[in-house]
């Protein structure tokens, strides 16, 4: 009886832990969803209606410098009328956001798709060397992976001025393209494949450019599809590089733009950030299963 009793206790306190966890993870997660959701429903509303609950907000002086809010701002999830508006001036009227959205396209694909190129050579090439020049490399690369980007802002443009390659595309592309967070996440990954699997395909005959393709290269598939959509996001929400090493606006990617709100923009700035969280939104949704599986995966077993 008593054996039973403390069961059910232990029951109990499981039970009431899991709902307190799930409580506060709800709650966390209403916290982060409510800027994304406050975006899309105001995106749908006119510009008074904008102006007449976030008007203090965005509000300056004479000098142009921001104003002390001493109101309550009225945060409205639901418009009074909905109205296109802002969409059809950003869709049809204004094709000049539209050109920023392809030139974040142009600038953030290539590197994503060359980023992750590199890194899987340069990982199997980690993977596979041997010595202790190969530990000095790798340590390099993982001070490089730790300094913000800010820090080697300026070394990037200035081998950029000796490149030639300021006020180009190329010089977003290279930097990115050589990042070493790709390479990191890779090489960390590619060192829990067992190692039977490897000698497994030497005994078999294979060579090294066999073993990458047939053993390395569908094992971090998971690893892959993680590390491309944390690059996606992460150069998709690019201000400085863009700023910094391209003087020219029509070049600039729409982040530049979000990062440069007016005051009477407002109602388009949440229309351009809508759809500037479209294409985030869908390559997590796809990828879901791989970043978790990325996530999970230990050297070719599930944990």
């Amino acid at each position: 009886m008593k054996k039973r009793n403390t069961l059910s206790a232990k029951k109990r306190r499981k039970l009431v832990s899991t709902c307190i966890a799930v409580v506060v993870a709800l709650f966390f997660a209403a916290i982060f969803i409510t800027p994304i959701v406050l975006t899309i429903t105001n995106s749908f509303m006119a510009q008074s209606e904008i102006n007449a609950n976030y008007g203090a907000v965005f509000a300056k002086n004479e000098k142009g410098g921001k104003v002390f809010i001493s109101e309550i701002v009225n945060l409205k999830f639901i418009p009074d009328m909905v109205s296109f508006t802002q969409y059809l001036t950003v869709l049809f009227k204004s094709p000049d956001y539209l050109f920023k959205f392809w030139n974040s396209v142009i600038l953030v694909v290539p590197i994503v798709v060359f980023q992750l190129a590199v890194a899987m050579f340069a990982s199997y090439g980690f993977m596979r060397a041997k010595g202790k020049l190969k530990e000095i490399v790798f340590f390099l690369y993982v001070i490089l992976m730790l300094m913000p980007y800010q820090v080697t802002l300026v070394p990037n443009y200035l081998v950029s001025t000796w490149l030639n390659i300021v006020d180009t595309r190329w010089a977003i592309w290279l930097p990115g393209v050589a990042s070493p967070f790709a390479v990191y996440l890779l090489t960390k990954f590619m060192r829990r494949i067992p190692s039977s699997y490897i000698e497994a395909a030497q005994i078999d005959g294979a060579g090294e450019w066999q073993i990458f393709r047939r053993i390395c290269a569908p094992l971090c598939k998971g690893c892959l599809c993680s590390v491309a959509i944390l690059v996606f996001i992460d150069y998709w929400n690019m201000v400085e590089q863009p700023l910094i090493l391209l003087s020219d606006a029509e070049l600039h990617p729409l982040s530049v733009f979000l990062s440069q709100i007016n005051s009477g923009e407002t109602g388009l700035a949440f229309a351009v950030a809508t759809i500037y969280m479209i294409p985030s939104i869908l390559i997590f949704l796809y990828g879901e299963d791989y970043l978790v599986e990325g996530i999970m995966y230990q050297g070719g077993i599930k944990g």
